[in-house]
């Protein structure tokens, strides 16, 4: 018998009633620890034993972005959800768009000008003991995060690479039990909140069109992850326009 409480029920996306879920559940003992711990473990999990990377779709149920092992703000949005309410954490997703400028340097620059305007984006919203807060913090695995700061050091904002961020040396991405972002300066357009994914993506689907949608799914997406690993490993592409903020902060250090 599941819960009568919406945002506490499984749905097709928040499938964590899979064994595979139920399992990792399990294993980690995250139902024995108190709600903070809780939140905070599998918060962790999901930012770094899931790399940052692109799935094949947006609407994939929790247990295929798991066996993936890696997913971007939507799908890794998902599997954070259905582990939440897995140890029985209430919680609901905030939709919006982002710009996507905040995509540059890792959609290939072949490709860019044909990419849409605006990119579905979502964060998870968690009810904790102290009220909601908003999740976002969890897309970028530390390592990739870690790369960029190098790339940029010293550098405080970013739209790019997977990043929209104001505070790029010190971003609120680990739990501390308040709001964590790191995409939050690129929203466009706020679609409010919804008790499941299942719902949002029945409302608000990508535009990217028949041949765009193919393109991506079978060939750019795999190119994304290809520089998504490389910037991982330190690769950073340089992309003109994209490093000037970091010029400009080496410029004033010199003038100073």
């Amino acid at each position: 018998m599941y819960p009568a409480d919406p945002l506490l029920k499984p749905t097709r996306l928040l499938d964590f009633d899979h064994p595979s879920i139920a399992r990792l559940i399990t294993n980690r003992g995250w139902k024995e620890l108190a709600q903070h711990e809780q939140i905070g473990a599998v918060y962790g999990f999901v930012r770094n034993e899931i790399a940052f990377g692109y799935n094949h779709a947006d609407d994939i149920p929790a247990s295929r972005v798991l066996a993936d092992g890696y997913g971007q703000c939507n799908t890794k949005g998902t599997l954070l959800m259905a582990l939440l309410r897995g140890v029985g954490v209430r919680c609901r997703l905030h939709g919006f768009t982002i710009h996507k400028a905040l995509q540059r340097g890792v959609v290939p620059e072949i490709v860019y000008p044909i990419a849409p305007g605006e990119i579905l984006h979502s964060w998870v919203e968690a009810e904790t003991e102290e009220g909601w807060v908003n999740l976002e913090g969890f897309i970028l695995d530390e390592s990739f995060l870690g790369a960029l700061q190098a790339a940029f050091s010293g550098a405080e904002t970013l739209c790019g690479y997977g990043a929209g961020t104001n505070c790029l040396t010190a971003p609120p991405v680990d739990w501390t039990g308040g709001d964590t972002y790191i995409q939050k300066t690129g929203i466009a357009r706020d679609f409010g909140t919804f008790d499941a994914p299942d719902e949002f993506y029945r409302d608000h689907r990508q535009a990217f069109g028949i041949l765009r949608d193919w393109l991506y799914r079978k060939v750019i997406r795999h190119w994304m992850n290809t520089r998504v690993r490389a910037i991982r490993s330190g690769r950073v592409p340089h992309i003109p326009g994209l490093d000037l903020v970091n010029h400009r902060h080496e410029e004033n250090q010199d003038a100073a």
